[in-house]
């Protein structure tokens, strides 16, 4: 069993809270700084968006963008920096769980669940990241808090809390929506609790989060809905609509996600929830994670769904199964989930440090996605360099895909060659699609640069077309990226 004694007695819960997430933060801060990988494509495009703070953009609500902006303009425009933010905001969202535990339970539950969330499988991989994912844990976990608090008292902050945490969460990603949802779910199945749909506090908090997102509902419109749009695509519900193999890929990542033995342990709960009663805490923290999780899976099921999906569900669920984990006495398990999520964490900060250094068996390449990509940019800039010193300079740069301009962008910051996108649809598929994209009024030569060799359409659109070389370059040991370059001139279109 779990000793809940030190040597002086009790266990000091607000130092092993403040110690526990101190050291999870200074771990990851370390392993940013020793991480070997280049930033994902989505990484350097939130950078790019940094650059010209908005109220929107083509995929995604401004916050991202804003909190890279802020942290870059303190600490610079390394990898290190775009990506600080990212454990920083992951501590927060802890300290929200923390919070949510102690209001619904009591100290020790929030104090244990702060620190299984901050171990999480997904936690550790996302705290080597910056994604949209990792502001909106945050303000979601606010938000849970000041909801479980409005049951408790009539005063006005929380819901003042909730409102602004809500319209915040929409800003960070519009899955903060599924906070409505769910709270219509648990005011369904609990029914002493319906009084709160005539609460003025809640319609003021949902009329705060309202107000915040305005300014982003006002540049879609300016935009023709781009973010809108985005996110309708991005669900892919043309065709056919049965995938049941896409809907098991799913489950199955969950375990990853949550980490299996925590996964294991909140389908137990559900399958309780569904003999015998559930105190009224767990039915809040149910309502708050399973519906998530199931509508995703239907979502999968019908089309496709990415294994982060469900992230604002973990929460909640990551309080419920540690209050159920304490109260069952299951302390083997416990120790056995904290074990493996740990190993999990120092797996990952070992693998970013080496990444790309280390051969794998079989040809695995697990960082393939994010390396290489600053070589193909050093390439490109080679190409560049070689026009000029023969005196015959490109005038601009031209990529046919988000990846790649979305690097090159980064990579390339320095280049006073200005980089274009290829756009080939009267709608914009993207970002840069919509504020860079290639037209007749960029003077030639171009060099298109595409990881799609000889099967790119874009040289087709010029009556001038030079295949001047090719690069294949390293994506860590087991994984290539191989870069052609074509000199382009004589723009067909208008």
């Amino acid at each position: 069993m779990l000793s809940l004694k030190g040597r002086n007695g009790d266990v000091d819960w607000g130092r092993l809270l403040v110690g526990g997430l101190a050291v999870l933060l200074a771990l990851r801060v370390a392993a940013l700084y020793f991480n070997r990988t280049d930033l994902f494509f989505d990484e350097a495009q939130y950078w790019f968006w940094s650059l010209e703070p908005d109220f929107g953009y083509y995929s995604k609500p401004p916050l991202i963008a804003w909190i890279i902006g802020l942290f870059t303009g303190v600490c610079g425009v390394s990898e290190f920096c775009i990506r600080l933010p990212s454990p920083f905001l992951h501590t927060a969202t802890a300290l929200g769980v923390f919070l949510i535990g102690r209001q619904l339970y009591d100290t020790r539950t929030g104090v244990l669940s702060a620190l299984v969330f901050a171990t999480l499988p997904a936690v550790s991989l996302s705290s080597e990241l910056i994604s949209t994912d990792v502001p909106l844990l945050v303000f979601w976990a606010i938000a849970l808090f000041a909801l479980a608090k409005m049951f408790e008292t009539q005063d006005w902050w929380p819901a003042l809390l909730l409102g602004v945490a809500f319209g915040a969460g929409l800003n960070a990603k519009y899955a903060m929506a599924w906070f409505i949802v769910c709270l219509v779910v648990y005011l369904a199945m609990t029914p002493q609790r319906r009084s709160l749909a005539l609460d003025k506090r809640l319609y003021a908090a949902l009329a705060i989060g309202g107000a915040m997102i305005v300014p982003n509902i006002l540049w879609n419109l300016n935009h023709k809905f781009a973010t809108l749009s985005h996110t309708a695509d991005n669900a892919k519900w043309g065709g056919a609509l049965v995938h049941p193999n896409k809907a098991l890929e799913f489950f199955v990542s969950q375990f990853g996600v949550f980490g299996p033995i925590l996964f294991g342990a909140l389908l137990v709960i559900c399958w309780r929830a569904m003999r015998q009663k559930l105190p009224e805490a767990d039915r809040l923290l149910l309502a708050f994670s399973v519906p998530v999780i199931a509508a995703i899976i239907v979502q999968a099921f019908l089309s496709r769904a990415h294994a982060n999906w469900a992230a604002v569900a973990y929460v909640a669920a990551t309080v419920l199964v540690t209050a159920t984990m304490i109260r069952d006495l299951a302390w083997t398990w416990f120790r056995a989930s904290i074990g493996i999520h740990i190993a999990v964490l120092l797996l990952i900060m070992v693998g970013m440090a080496v990444a790309g250094l280390v051969p794998l068996p079989g040809g695995v390449a697990p960082f393939g996605r994010t390396l290489g990509w600053e070589a193909a940019a050093d390439a490109t800039q080679s190409q560049l360099q070689a026009a000029r010193a023969k005196g015959e300079p490109y005038r601009a740069v031209l990529s046919d895909d988000r990846p790649m301009t979305a690097e090159l962008l980064y990579y390339m910051r320095g280049e006073p060659t200005p980089v274009y996108a290829w756009k080939d649809k009267p709608r914009p598929r993207d970002h840069f699609e919509l504020v860079r994209p290639f037209s007749s009024s960029v003077e030639g030569p171009i060099l298109l640069v595409t990881l799609f060799g000889d099967n790119t359409k874009v040289p087709d659109n010029f009556n001038t077309v030079e295949k001047v070389a090719e690069k294949r370059v390293q994506a860590g040991i087991n994984a290539t990226r191989l870069v052609t370059f074509y000199r382009l001139s004589g723009y067909k279109g208008k």
